[in-house]
């Protein structure tokens, strides 16, 4: 299968560029796997399209504002992207420009954070040592960090709150489980009133999830690791709702691969914590996930291939090209599906 497989057009225009003022007044394209049906509303009305004992389940993932702004001792500036912390005063991270072994870089006014490059690894990404750690190294981060949001977005966010989920808990993601930012309290007070059980897994986003796929033939490439978890609590209540019949409803891909790589071969959701490289493209069983929230993923990513795994790839792209054409709003701050 080969990567060229998930392109598809994209109007410029449709790549939203701001989250809108109200969360869950975006739009909701509902695709029907067994009907092969497509349905156009709004989010908001998600509490009528699915059943009424279904089991949503969330990545309470937090965005750390993990862009550094700093500088070299020459006075050249530094663009650092944190990817992932490797201890407590260690981040593996991108850098641009690149920077050489034993380079220093400095952020923010005296007294400035401090970080020395110890090594590069063989896909460029750096381990910058930092003079700080553990709950001082986090505060400088907040103090000195800004928002993360992708390449595509060109307008700053004004709000930084817009890129978090009302529900963001664990501090540790690069980028937004984006999914997510639809919901509002309410939507979720609605939600459990009808019934639904609400459930919180945690997957960090890192390069595993946002990182484009360069290889030709899909299977060619390798994910980048990250951490996940699936708490014994929350596997034992996903469990038995599976042995009760409910549906398990993933909120977003990163929640799919969290409960994926939690689930044993017979589906069963196990307790899970640590590293996560499952790469999900069509030709994958899927084990515990019976329907899922997602937005639209950019052409030739690893998240529009485990969409095509999950809805069949026809199915998928010809979803796309109605959104396209019913002039959705694409990506980060853009609309959602309902794949059910």
């Amino acid at each position: 299968m080969r990567t060229a497989d998930f392109d598809y057009h994209l109007p410029s225009e449709l790549i939203a560029q701001h989250p809108l003022e109200r969360r869950d007044q975006s739009r909701l394209l509902l695709l029907d796997r067994a009907a092969g049906r497509v349905e156009h509303h709004a989010f908001h009305e998600l509490v009528d399209l699915l059943r009424a004992d279904d089991v949503l389940v969330f990545n309470e993932s937090k965005v750390i504002p993990a862009r550094l702004r700093g500088r070299k001792p020459t006075g050249g500036k530094v663009e650092c992207l944190l990817v992932k912390q490797i201890d407590p005063s260690t981040w593996e991270a991108m850098t641009r420009p690149g920077l050489r072994v034993g380079q220093l870089v400095a952020f923010g006014a005296e007294p400035c954070l401090r970080a020395q490059v110890l090594d590069v690894e063989a896909d460029g990404l750096r381990h910058l040592a930092f003079d700080a750690s553990g709950e001082a190294l986090r505060a400088a981060i907040w103090r000195l960090g800004e928002m993360p949001t992708p390449p595509y977005v060109h307008e700053r966010i004004s709000e930084p709150e817009r890129y978090q989920t009302v529900y963001a808990r664990e501090e540790g993601s690069v980028a937004a489980p984006t999914a997510g930012l639809h919901f509002t309290p309410e939507l979720l007070e609605r939600l459990r009133a009808r019934g639904m059980s609400l459930e919180f897994v945690t997957l960090h986003v890192g390069l595993g999830t946002f990182q484009p796929v360069k290889a030709e033939e899909v299977a060619a490439h390798r994910i980048h690791s990250e951490y996940c978890r699936v708490s014994p609590e929350i596997a034992a209540r996903l469990a038995a709702a599976r042995e009760a019949g409910r549906r398990i409803v993933a909120v977003g891909t990163t929640a799919v691969r969290a409960l994926e790589t939690a689930a044993d071969e017979a589906g069963k959701i196990r307790p899970f914590a640590g590293e996560t490289s499952l790469f999900v493209y069509p030709g994958y069983r899927f084990r515990a996930v019976e329907a899922m929230v997602t937005n639209f993923h950019l052409p030739r990513s690893t998240l529009l291939m485990l969409v095509s795994a999950f809805a069949g790839r026809a199915a998928t792209l010809a979803a796309y090209e109605a959104a396209v054409a019913e002039r959705y709003r694409f990506y980060s701050f853009g609309d959602a599906m309902l794949i059910v």
